[in-house]
């Protein structure tokens, strides 16, 4: 079996409530052609839609998260007049750039070479979780092209302009520690450690009340993209529809006998 015979680039597989999305193309770093993109987008569709699926967790199979764009694949297609065309039917965009946003949380894994959009999927996920092994670049300038999956938009808003310049207009790669530092990974573990992490927090998301968590995340990106005042404005609504769900009752049961609750997401 060769490598690019036809086998899938990315790998899905659920574990409770916790979806899993791998990328997987180690022979190439997972370094993401049009056919990745697509089926990546997919993969975040299929959880999207996926009533028991509450959290994902994206990492990469192999040594490395992603070496970035496979430019020999996308390049040429850059140029071309009907440009790229990577979330299919069903599909939802995994930079969150085009088409609805995706309403449940994405935590990230990563170790080895991580450039580029893996740099771009961790700015446009809730958490990321690095191996001290993690190398990360947002080396577009190198490439003569600009980032294109999220990371002028998010990469200031997310660590400062100073910062987010200083890596994203030199093209130079960073550490793990300077993630850490600059506040776009919210961990750093040994290598190999980093996979196990993120499952862990996603775990303890997903055993968390869904309608709270989604309602949560959907506040905060609220006001991120319109201000204090707008999200302010829907914090008294959402709180009286949690507050009516089967979950709230689930809650104050759990806090009344002093048990863990089992939430249902209605």
């Amino acid at each position: 079996m060769t490598p690019d015979d036809g086998r899938p680039r990315v790998v899905v597989e659920r574990r409770g409530h916790v979806t899993l999305v791998g990328l997987d193309r180690p022979e190439k770093r997972n370094a993401a052609d049009v056919r990745m993109l697509r089926e990546l987008a997919s993969a975040y569709g299929e959880f999207e839609r996926d009533p028991e699926a509450r959290v994902a967790v994206v990492h990469g199979v192999g040594d490395h998260f992603t070496g970035g764009l496979d430019l020999a694949d996308i390049g040429p297609r850059m140029a071309s007049s009907g440009g790229l065309d990577l979330v299919p039917d069903g599909g939802r965009d995994p930079w969150g750039l085009i088409g609805p946003d995706r309403t449940k949380p994405v935590v990230v894994a990563v170790q080895g070479t991580c450039l580029t959009l893996g740099v771009e999927l961790i700015l446009a996920s809730e958490i990321a979780v690095a191996a001290d092994s993690t190398r990360f670049g947002q080396i577009e300038v190198s490439r003569a092209i600009l980032p294109f999956g999220g990371a002028t938009l998010r990469f200031p808003r997310a660590v400062g302009w100073g910062d987010a310049m200083r890596w994203m207009l030199t093209g130079e790669l960073f550490d793990a520690a300077e993630a850490h530092r600059i506040g776009l990974v919210s961990e750093v573990v040994p290598h190999g450690q980093q996979l196990d992490r993120a499952l862990a927090i996603a775990a303890r998301i997903a055993a968390q009340a869904p309608l709270a968590v989604q309602a949560t995340l959907s506040n905060a990106r609220l006001a991120v993209r319109e201000g204090d005042a707008a999200a302010a404005a829907r914090l008294g609504d959402e709180l009286t529809r949690l507050a009516a769900s089967e979950d709230a009752a689930i809650g104050m049961r759990a806090f009344l006998t002093r048990t863990d609750p089992d939430f249902v997401g209605r």
